[in-house]
């Protein structure tokens, strides 16, 4: 719909995460760094935490996309319990028949699976997404599995990527075998209002259009109303593109993103961020910054209908 209006080869501000428009800032860059260095150094426990939306599934999928052939990887994404046994989801991550099979021959599958693969010069990485879903006695049984690796050699290597919860769970005090096996932990904060209008130009700039697009104080405005988020960047940016669109304007300006922010805000999904107090500790894990008030609506906004959108990501 805008793309060709703004002539953008594909929509920059996707929801989904899309490692081609990974944005390395510096806690980013960070992140990435120590993941790989988890990956050379044979780190039997890696841990990436953050907050909701602060792009470490894209960080996850970038490492993915550039893993060599030293490595055999199995990705989990469903850590709920309802989901069933950790072992189930192990073995099908790695492509391992696991139906039919007690938890012992579950258990001997995999060891059998790691064993093969160390013969074969190829060190296993198990990467769980979404990790904060796990309980303790999950964790407790991964740490066990890591039990294979032996000598100076780690065989099998633990990614483990979740939100600020799962720092929460590593530091009860029946996990503390566990905790001691992490080499590498890291925590992915949200982006800065300098690194946000780095990211918006970055992100305008790979799907094919003007990095200027939207102006200075838009870029500002909406790391205000996002609070440096890269997921609430992209709902924002991405939404004042169509309303762009729809008034055929040629740059986003801080007026249309308030407007935006408003209507979102309206709505009573989109979060609000309101001034901390100087003893206020900021809510649900996210730095608390002030947004400015949002000034009454003077001119009525164009009906997102008028302009046929076609799923919004």
């Amino acid at each position: 719909m805008y793309e060709s209006f703004y002539k953008l080869r594909e929509k920059p501000f996707t929801l989904l995460p899309d490692p081609g428009f990974l944005f390395l800032s510096n806690k980013h860059r960070m992140a990435l760094t120590l993941l790989e260095y988890g990956l050379m150094n044979q780190a039997g426990f890696t841990v990436i935490s953050g907050d909701i939306g602060t792009g470490k599934t894209t960080l996850i999928r970038h490492l993915l996309d550039h893993m060599d052939r030293e490595h055999t990887v199995g990705l989990i994404s469903n850590t709920h319990r309802s989901f069933g046994e950790l072992l189930q989801w192990i073995l099908l991550a790695f492509n391992l028949e696991y139906a039919n099979l007690g938890k012992v021959e579950m258990y001997r599958r995999f060891i059998d699976f790691i064993i093969d693969e160390y013969a074969h010069n190829r060190r296993v990485v198990l990467i769980v997404d979404e990790a904060q879903n796990m309980a303790a006695d999950t964790l407790e049984e991964l740490r066990m599995l890591s039990n294979v690796n032996a000598d100076k050699d780690q065989a099998l290597q633990v990614i483990l990527v979740g939100q600020r919860e799962l720092r929460d769970t590593l530091r009860r005090p029946d996990l503390v075998q566990f905790a001691q096996r992490i080499s590498v932990d890291y925590h992915l904060e949200s982006l800065s209002a300098e690194e946000t209008v780095g990211y918006i130009r970055h992100r305008l700039e790979v799907a094919g259009g003007n990095p200027h697009l939207f102006e200075e104080d838009a870029c500002r405005a909406v790391y205000r109303y996002s609070n440096g988020v890269p997921r609430l960047i992209n709902l924002l940016c991405d939404t004042a593109l169509v309303y762009g669109y729809a008034e055929q304007r040629e740059q986003i300006d801080s007026t249309l993103v308030t407007d935006v922010a408003r209507e979102k805000q309206q709505g009573g999904i989109f979060p609000t961020f309101h001034p901390a107090g100087p003893a206020a500790a900021p809510a649900s894990g996210i730095r608390a910054e002030a947004a400015p008030p949002i000034p009454p609506q003077s001119t009525p906004l164009p009906n997102p209908d008028v302009t046929k959108k076609k799923g919004l990501a």
